[in-house]
């Protein structure tokens, strides 16, 4: 499962394990501190957001070059675009600061921290676990000529897959950052797979954007969404030259946020990259 559904909205499963994770460290600090009377609930919660501050800074950092033209376009958040590691460093760094200056919430405050990194480890750890031997399913779609065409054929080269529909206002605004990309890495395949709608709907659609895509297909039923366990739209899928999931995306893509997924693509050995413009979901490597 990459995403769940919560009545009219839908969170990635590693957003969701990061708000469990908040909640648990939070609960566990409150239980150790409430005989002293101490409530660790807000120091928390600073850290939390402490630490989202500075991953995403980090990740404007790394990839300034996708932002500078639009630096404002960096508090727009819906790209997922965190790096994790400076993120807990930041947060670890405050705990101790805020213990050093308030002794008595060092315990409830710690174990709260402790508590709740350890869960989002150890749950991140699991989720890796379960897609590690995902791969590209074994599926046939329809292109727009109407022909039969088998998902598993794209597999021999790194491969991004889109689902997505012409309804959907991210999907939108993402298509062009995701034409972009398909452009400029020629050495990564580029799969447009429409959530279901017919192919005149999405020729149209191309035609009043001024959008030229290759490589789209039809999943008239959404069988595809179904297996690899995706509630919402859109989401990238990852897949590497033997066809296995190596990330997931739900949500808005950004310049910044695509470049990140392809970069690691490319540290996995799969060619490099020539882009310039929360899978195996790993927590250390997705801007999630």
């Amino acid at each position: 499962m990459l995403s769940v559904s919560l009545g009219p909205f839908a969170l990635a499963i590693n957003h969701l394990l990061l708000l469990a994770a908040l909640a648990l460290g939070t609960v566990v600090g409150w239980m150790s501190g409430r005989r002293q009377k101490i409530n660790p609930e807000r120091s928390l919660f600073s850290l939390f957001l402490l630490g989202l501050v500075v991953a995403r800074l980090a990740f404007a950092s790394a990839y300034w070059s996708q932002y500078q033209a639009q630096p404002l376009s960096i508090i727009d958040i819906r790209d997922g675009g965190f790096l994790v590691w400076p993120g807990i460093i930041a947060a670890l760094i405050g705990a101790v600061i805020r213990g050093w200056q308030r002794p008595a919430l060092r315990a409830p405050l710690g174990l709260g921290v402790v508590s709740g990194l350890l869960f989002w480890w150890l749950a991140g750890l699991v989720v890796s676990e379960q897609y590690e031997d995902a791969r590209l399913p074994d599926l046939a779609l329809l292109n727009a000529a109407g022909e039969t065409v088998a998902l598993r054929g794209y597999a021999g080269k790194p491969l991004v897959v889109n689902l997505w529909a012409t309804w959907c206002p991210p999907c939108r605004r993402e298509m062009p950052v995701l034409q972009t990309a398909q452009r400029a890495n020629a050495d990564v395949v580029f799969l447009f797979i429409n959530q279901p709608q017919s192919p005149r709907e999405v020729a149209t659609f191309f035609v009043n954007q001024g959008l030229h895509l290759d490589n789209v297909l039809f999943d008239d039923r959404g069988e595809l969404a179904r297996q690899v366990g995706s509630a919402a739209l859109p989401t990238t899928l990852f897949y590497n030259r033997d066809g296995l999931m190596s990330a997931s995306h739900m949500g808005e893509l950004s310049a910044a946020s695509l470049k990140h997924y392809l970069d690691d693509i490319s540290l996995d050995g799969f060619g490099e990259s020539a882009m310039s413009s929360d899978s195996r979901p790993s927590f250390s490597r997705s801007p999630q």
